[in-house]
């Protein structure tokens, strides 16, 4: 009996040390704030409204400049960038589409929104400085 008794001590203390580690574990990611630079949940949705309202400002950029543009100028490297930001900002403009439609925002969508808005910001700003590298082809083309 005083071996029963002594291997359950261990076990719960065993079992309390896991119950705690899994604890702190658990409450690490809420503390830090929301996505990389750790913004209050008020400051995450305005950046988040930002960064989708600049990628989607950068979509249309690029829609109009393909059909209007008769420089002659290839722009594989700007369709290509705009793709991957596509890509990038599919879990944003995921969450916007249910946002306005009114329906539910799981948890799985939210984390990965945290996790890829500055990526979809820094593809959106890839986008823009190929925009503005056409633009200036472009401007050069005209200008002769």
């Amino acid at each position: 009996m005083k071996k029963w008794n002594k291997n359950f001590c261990c076990l719960r203390n065993v079992i309390l040390i896991l119950l705690a580690m899994i604890m702190t574990g658990c409450a690490s990611p809420f503390s830090a704030g929301y996505g990389a630079h750790g913004l209050s949940r008020d400051e995450f949705a305005r950046y988040v409204e930002e960064v989708f309202r600049f990628q989607n400002r950068m979509t249309s950029e690029v829609m109009m400049l393909l059909p209007t543009d008769e420089s002659g100028s290839s722009h594989d490297d700007l369709l290509l960038a705009e793709r991957q930001m596509h890509e990038v900002c599919a879990s944003l403009n995921e969450y916007a589409v249910r946002e306005s439609e009114g329906q539910r925002i799981g948890l799985f969508l939210s984390r990965n929104l945290e996790k890829s808005a500055v990526d979809c910001e820094q593809a959106a700003l890839r986008v823009q400085a190929l925009l503005l590298k056409q633009n200036d082809i472009a401007g050069g083309a005209l200008g002769r």
